[in-house]
């Protein structure tokens, strides 16, 4: 049964994937055959031709890797002080960032917008990078384990002359390590297919990612579709997505093992 499940999932990627090495006058006739005939590169040049796709695919890079880097950081030290450290209002804190879970994102996008105007921020990285940098998510699954990190090993790291960051970043956050993995393959995966913000915060071409790209590369199209060109754009805009789930997965794994087993 799960093979047959995994099967029903793969074969749209597999799908896709091979009509995209099928010239255009030829796709339909194709589209219901498993092995296609007269493959060929042709899409992925005239891609690369048509529109900047590289520029497309290095600003996504650039966006997810960085905000990838800054929400994991973030969210791991405040997640580490709300469950470790006592402090003021620390659970009142805690509760609104809970509460900024409960709010669309959709209803942030227009005072967003007029803060990063406001800034002089609009189409730069930084208007795509610092929204995302900071999540209530991130903070709230990282303290949740932080507050089953080991009392013993802090006190042992205070004895050997350890303060509250070399503690935290040579003792906490290397055990921690399946959980920040986890938040960073969320993090990435979210911010590399994110399309309404991207579009409303860049008005450059040399700005766009690459969802933004492939929809006005698609709105271009008058006559006719060019479907093999946006089955290329499609499989180059999921591999780096397959590539940080398969490096990620044993981190991801090890995980929800250790959430769903009590010692």
């Amino acid at each position: 049964m799960l093979i047959l499940i995994a099967l029903s999932m793969l074969y749209p990627f597999f799908f896709f994937l091979n009509l995209s090495f099928v010239q255009n006058d030829a796709i339909f006739s194709q589209a219901g055959n498993i092995f296609y005939t007269g493959l060929t590169l042709e899409n992925y040049k005239n891609v690369f031709s048509q529109i900047p796709l590289s520029r497309y695919f290095l600003n996504s890079l650039i966006v997810a890797s960085v905000t990838t880097v800054g929400q994991v950081l973030f969210a791991s030290m405040a997640g580490y002080a709300f469950a470790r450290l006592k402090f003021r209002y620390r659970d009142f804190l805690f509760l609104v960032i809970l509460i900024t879970m409960l709010i669309p994102p959709q209803v942030n996008i227009i005072p967003l917008f007029f803060l990063m105007r406001e800034l002089h921020l609009i189409d730069t990285y930084s208007a795509l990078i610092l929204p995302g940098m900071f999540g209530g998510f991130g903070i709230f699954l990282m303290r949740q384990y932080f507050l089953s990190f080991p009392k013993d090993l802090e006190e042992a790291a205070k004895i050997d002359g350890c303060n509250l960051f070399v503690t935290f970043f040579k003792i906490a956050l290397p055990l921690a390590l399946p959980t920040v993995m986890t938040l960073a393959l969320f993090t990435f995966v979210t911010t590399w297919n994110s399309f309404l913000w991207p579009l409303i915060v860049t008005n450059s071409e040399s700005m766009r990612t690459l969802p933004v790209g492939l929809a006005v590369f698609k709105g271009s199209f008058r006559e006719l579709t060019l479907w093999g060109e946006l089955l290329a754009c499609s499989v180059i805009c999921t591999i780096p997505v397959i590539l940080v789930f398969l490096l990620g997965k044993k981190y991801f794994i090890n995980d929800i093992m250790q959430g769903g087993v009590k010692e």
